[in-house]
């Protein structure tokens, strides 16, 4: 029987979630702790002092970094234990891939491995494959690789030219083409390549280790930041795989590849929430100890407003991650106990919240970025230079945004799959957006309101939503099907969701947080979230602002933007002293402490 507790993928929008539903950090067991642990003390130990040499990408260091990891169980936390690994759920490998987040480029070479290196062979594989492979990559004996993106196909991987062949004896097939921006690739043994079979319209997932032959590589990009991780061209030349390294099903590679990308863009936001908190406790530390005016930087207001923005964001980003990845956990859980394959019901129940995946990316990717560029502010001309860690913070952080599909592109995928659910009969989007522009037409209530402050944000976060139905219905009822060309109105509705999702994840995190301490003990997460919430409101109404003012007129379009201001009116509050108070305990403990 269906738990009607449990919140299915894309349903935060017309549904309420309970707070005692959610999970949240603060709810860690002592094992997934000691998880947390291990890898920070293999980042401090291991990564942190040689950041130089990986940098420079010392011949051989990686690899050996990577077995080392492997030697802890790092790489292989969500293999199950048959195949060689810890068989965690997917909340502890969120765990682990945050803390990872911190490692800076060796972070992108860990997670390209236990990711898109490794789960392609883990759910798709047959028997015999799974046994070959995965236990070699989850100890980091063998290293792998991804080969999608070409220089003519990026977000449309289906474009791929990459060709595969079968021979004549019917043995093996001959792949020849040419891959880019391989994560990896200069150390990598095993490579998931996707390829068209003959005139097939689709792509054909295969697996080939680099001592099939056939393979070549281009020398190191010079990028921006990530220097410390392996990208080369691949080039394939008559290179013979054998028949039975077909991954999945033939023409079932773009299958694969969007189904582990699901995988890839939530894990990214884990990691860059990891990269955040590390920024955070170098930008404390180093306003505590930088003296200006006879008193440190971290005692005056413009500091303590980055200070205390950066952890908001975080602290709201986070929130979302862990809400979504025990939701992905819960819905794992119910397809297994129906009967279905683990590695079926895993994908099943990450692809059920793909939307949601996609909006952590974006929303992760960016507080990252904000992150970094003020911690290079707080550093001053500090922050400028390689002496000090923000510079390669800064650079290190701005791929993220192109990652595992870009931000542009996840934001329209957002509103693309919510919609998609709701035309195939899995989301009921158009009864309660109905039900929104009918309310429009009654008389609004002036009451006076609670003054609890979780009321009063529940209700903040009941409005967005309505904001976001209110658009997206309206937007999808004039358009119809010209809406996906609409690109523009798109990104709104989709930065609409985002924020909602957030703040209510942020809401419902703090709200469990009170059922067990008082509100004293968490005034400064109570100040996050009326801060986030007071920000969201006013970002939602210029998103939704923005985007009925590109189609709607007349009348419509005035009710609307009365209907707008209806719902995303702020509570008052001094939200100056909010986000200083967020900033000052921090100040006072020399860390992110949240």
């Amino acid at each position: 029987m269906e738990n009607e507790d449990v919140i299915k993928g894309g349903e935060f929008l017309i549904k309420e979630t309970k707070a005692g539903n959610v999970f949240i950090p603060e709810d860690f067991d002592e094992e997934q702790r000691m998880i947390a642990d291990t890898c920070y003390d293999f980042i401090e130990k291991e990564i942190d002092p040689i950041i130089d040499r990986i940098e420079k990408q010392e011949e051989g260091l990686s690899c050996s970094l990577m077995e080392k990891a492997g030697d802890l169980g790092l790489l292989g936390i969500s293999v199950p234990e048959d195949l060689g690994g810890f068989g965690k759920d997917f909340v502890t490998s969120m765990l682990a891939s945050e803390v990872i987040g911190g490692a800076h480029a060796f972070a992108v070479s860990v997670s390209a491995h236990t990711g898109i290196g490794t789960l392609p062979i883990l759910y798709y594989g047959t028997k015999e494959q799974r046994e070959k492979y995965v236990p070699n990559l989850a100890s980091g004996v063998w290293k792998a690789a991804y080969c999608l993106t070409e220089p003519s196909s990026g977000s449309d991987a289906n474009a791929a030219k990459t060709k595969a062949k079968l021979t004549d004896d019917g043995k093996h097939y001959v792949i020849n083409g040419q891959k880019m921006w391989i994560t990896n690739a200069g150390f990598a043994h095993v490579f998931t390549v996707f390829a068209k079979i003959d005139d097939d319209d689709n792509l054909t997932a295969f697996i080939v280790e680099k001592d099939m032959g056939g393979i070549t590589l281009n020398s190191e990009e010079d990028k921006m930041g990530i220097k410390g991780s392996s990208t080369r061209q691949v080039f394939f030349n008559d290179c013979k795989v054998p028949v039975e390294n077909l991954l999945g099903e033939r023409q079932g590679g773009l299958k694969i590849a969007l189904n582990i990308l699901n995988i890839g863009r939530i894990k990214l936001a884990g990691s860059a929430i990891g990269a955040s908190k590390k920024i955070i406790n170098h930008s404390v530390n180093y306003a505590n100890e930088r003296d200006q005016f006879g008193r440190p930087i971290s005692k005056y207001g413009a500091i303590k407003y980055k200070l205390g923005e950066q952890a908001l964001k975080v602290y709201a980003s986070e929130s979302a991650i862990y809400r979504c990845s025990q939701n992905i956990d819960d819905a794992i859980t119910e397809f297994t106990a129906g009967g279905m394959d683990k590695q079926e019901a895993t994908l099943k129940g990450i692809a059920q919240f793909a939307a949601e995946a996609a909006i952590l990316k974006v929303h992760g990717s960016e507080v990252l970025d904000y992150v970094a560029d003020e911690g290079v502010q707080i550093y001053g001309g500090m922050g400028y230079s390689a002496e000090a860690p923000m510079e390669r913070a800064y650079r290190d952080a701005r791929i993220n945004r192109i990652f595992e599909g870009t931000n542009e592109i996840n934001r329209m995928l957002t509103v693309d799959m919510l919609l998609k659910k709701a035309m195939k009969g899995e989301l009921d989007l158009m009864g309660p957006a109905q039900q929104v522009a009918k309310e429009l037409l009654s008389i609004p209530d002036f009451g006076a309101g609670s003054d609890d402050v979780f009321e009063q944000a529940h209700e903040m976060v009941k409005k967005f939503k309505k904001a976001v139905l209110l658009v997206a219905g309206s937007a999808a009822q004039t358009l119809m099907m010209n809406l996906s060309k609409e690109q523009e109105i798109l990104m709104n509705i989709s930065d609409m969701a985002i924020e909602t999702y957030i703040s209510e994840s942020l809401m419902l995190r703090v709200q469990k947080l009170s059922k067990s301490k008082d509100k004293e003990a968490i005034s400064e997460q109570i100040a996050m979230m009326n801060v986030y919430i007071y920000d969201a409101a006013d970002k939602i109404n210029k998103f939704g602002k923005d985007a009925i003012n590109s189609y709607a007129e007349g009348d419509e379009l005035k009710l609307m933007h009365i209907g707008l201001k209806r719902f995303t009116k702020q509570n008052i509050f001094n939200i100056k002293d909010s986000r200083r108070s967020v900033a000052e305990k921090m100040i006072v403990e020399n860390k992110y402490c949240y």
